[in-house]
């Protein structure tokens, strides 16, 4: 869609990033994040739209995000699932200080943003600081030992056989989950696993970022039918494959650091950053539980000076990663406490959709 059939269509737009957060600089990038719903043929036809992420220096209404790369305004049907899925970078898009865009039906949505609210913001705001901690780790071994050379697939004892590339391996990961899939998806007794196989957790994710251990080795030759010298060259590739992408992400976040970033990691051993962030999620999660509410602007929160304090270099690597740890056991014991749902009301969260839809009408663009 053009960006000013999205703009038309468009019930809210928040200020999210380091403005949100109260942590910007004069510098700061501007991250606006919005919600349109789709005109009539994407929810009664063939036709799918599910964010608008690009083509800001087309015409358009809001003058304040013209030709601005950190701007993403999500299809309704789209941003409700996140919602529900306790998405920490959707969730926070509800309660942010700032809206430069808010129609009534904006507010209509926001008004309802609790039901949004589960315990599943313990897994998701858990899971994505831990994706934090990985990017710290992984600059961090950079930083004290950095790879010296190009991986080889002789490196992974494919000296005399081309290793599999990339579409090979997903090619036969994917057959992989779709036989393990289809091996417990009937199984009265496997109800629970199969929902978490399919919904909880990107099983099919995990398959391809990860290698296939030896004890899973001979299990995976016999459900696929495979020969055992296919199924070692299959791990072997994937070791192989695994690095080659570690080496490019070296040699991109090389040439792309911000040098001043730089500077600071260089001097402090890790990512202040992602250390920032890690700390910022795990809060955030542990006041939801505790409070029912997501509190992102961290001046109200009252912790806006010690992640401040994070960035400048203040705490050592260690002492984050202790307060990490202390973060998640607060979580774990808070976890059963908590007054809210396990799980969202989809009942509610569909007929809010249904509302909203109604509320914008068909009539306009």
């Amino acid at each position: 869609m053009k960006r000013i059939e999205v703009e038309k269509r468009t019930i809210l737009i928040g200020l999210a990033g380091s403005h949100g957060y109260g942590l910007n600089r004069p510098d700061s990038d501007f991250d606006f994040r919005g919600v349109f719903i789709a005109p009539k043929r994407y929810y009664l036809g063939f036709d799918r739209i599910e964010q608008k992420d690009n083509g800001w220096d087309e015409p358009g209404i809001f003058p304040f995000i013209d030709g601005n790369k950190d701007t993403v305004i999500y299809e309704l049907k789209k941003v409700l699932q996140l919602l529900a899925g306790a998405n920490p970078n959707v969730l926070e898009l509800l309660w942010l200080p700032n809206y430069p865009v808010l129609t009534s039906v904006g507010q209509h949505l926001i008004k309802h943003r609790k039901l949004f609210l589960s315990k599943k913001v313990k897994h998701t705001y858990s899971g994505y600081a831990f994706a934090q901690i990985k990017k710290m780790e992984t600059h961090r071994k950079w930083l004290l030992n950095p790879p010296q050379k190009k991986p080889l697939p002789s490196d992974f004892g494919m000296e005399n056989e081309e290793p599999l590339i990339k579409d090979e391996l997903n090619a036969f990961l994917e057959y992989l989950y779709i036989l393990i899939r289809g091996r417990i998806e009937f199984l009265e007794e496997a109800e629970q696993l199969y929902k978490l196989l399919t919904s909880d957790i990107d099983f099919k994710g995990v398959l391809k970022q990860y290698t296939l251990p030896d004890e899973a080795l001979e299990y995976t030759q016999n459900l696929t039918n495979s020969r055992k010298d296919f199924i070692r060259l299959l791990q072997r590739s994937q070791n192989y494959q695994i690095a080659l992408r570690e080496w490019k992400a070296y040699i991109s976040w090389q040439e792309n650091r911000n040098p001043a970033r730089a500077e600071m990691e260089r001097k402090s051993g890790f990512d202040l950053k992602h250390g920032m962030h890690c700390i910022r999620l795990l809060r955030s999660g542990l006041e939801i539980l505790q409070t029912g509410k997501v509190i992102v602007d961290r001046r109200i929160a009252g912790d806006v000076e010690d992640l401040k304090a994070i960035l400048k270099g203040e705490y050592a690597y260690e002492q984050v990663m202790q307060m990490a740890d202390d973060l998640v056991a607060q979580m774990e014991s808070v976890y059963e406490q908590s007054t809210l749902p396990y799980q969202p009301d989809l009942e509610q969260i569909n007929d809010l959709c249904m509302e909203l839809v109604e509320m914008r009408g068909w009539s306009q663009l």
